[in-house]
């Protein structure tokens, strides 16, 4: 994934963590956030990393960060590097994404639709969720753009604001809600077409919802195209948002946005029906 990609999520992680308000601190445990600061510390890029280095980005002393590392290697969610000095995630923390996204058959519903949208162009399908300020992908099908640099799995997160189907979920939510999300971590230009004006961003969520779908041109990762539709539950709120994306060198971003918007439209309506046939989906609400 893009590497500005990793700076945002990393410094957006470490507001989370670290930032709290004066009022709620008595209501906090301010060693839970730094221990969560630990793990978010390692990344898809630097998945090994020494006990300083996991000092360094999650902003606290070595000792601190020995003490922290210690304690989840004990409990089974941090394991050492056989004869380095290195520390990486283990796969017990995959439980816990995993457990959120197997309470509904998002997934498994999601599949098949998406598989149908991967072909000679489009080299990858997304589902994705709102989480706070980021979007989260539940299910990807992905054919290419490993080339390009880009590897997003199911659990990878993106700014909302920058995205395609981050657009796609804020553009028919009330404006206090997509002023939040934009407010809730920096705005960070990720590529030569990343807006980061809140009033522009705004705007262009006033035009997705008119139009009905999102296009994003390269303003996540540079080289990708990308149209994404908004998932409706049966109270017409977005619980998720379907995409599909190309690399630039196959099309124009003119012709892309003709030859996907129907499909993706009518795979995001498909879906939206299945989920609310079956009561199968609870959303991630925002949460400042």
């Amino acid at each position: 994934m893009d590497k500005n990609i990793e700076l945002s999520k990393q410094s957006g992680a470490k507001a989370a963590a670290g930032a709290v308000a004066p009022a709620e601190a008595k209501n906090t445990v301010q060693s839970l956030a730094k221990g969560f600061r630990v793990l978010q510390a390692f990344t898809a890029q630097e998945p090994e990393l020494t006990m300083a280095e996991v000092a360094r980005k999650a902003d606290m002393d070595n000792a601190t960060a020995f003490r922290f590392l210690n304690t989840l290697v004990a409990i089974g969610y941090v394991e050492k590097v056989e004869d380095t000095r290195y520390f990486r995630l283990s796969l017990k923390v995959l439980d816990l994404g995993f457990h959120a996204i197997a309470r509904s058959d998002l997934r498994t519903r999601a599949r098949p639709i998406l598989r149908s949208l991967v072909g000679e162009i489009n080299e990858a399908a997304s589902v994705a969720v709102l989480d706070g300020s980021d979007v989260m992908y539940a299910e990807r099908v992905q054919a290419g753009l490993v080339r390009l640099g880009i590897d997003v799995r199911i659990g990878s997160r993106v700014p909302a604001y920058s995205s395609a189907v981050g657009q796609a979920i804020l553009a028919w939510m009330p404006r206090e809600v997509q002023l939040r999300v934009l407010h809730g971590k920096p705005l960070l230009r990720l590529t030569d077409t990343t807006l980061t004006d809140i009033d522009a961003l705004l705007a262009r969520l006033d035009h997705v919802r008119s139009v009905g779908y999102a296009v994003s041109d390269q303003e996540t990762v540079s080289g990708v195209y990308v149209v994404a539709a908004p998932v409706f539950d049966i109270d017409g709120m977005p619980v998720a948002a379907l995409s599909v994306a190309a690399p630039t060198y196959h099309t124009t971003l003119s012709q892309f946005e003709a030859d996907t918007k129907e499909a993706v439209l009518q795979a995001a309506a498909q879906l939206a029906k299945s989920l609310q046939t079956t009561g199968g989906y609870t959303p991630h609400h925002f949460h400042p």
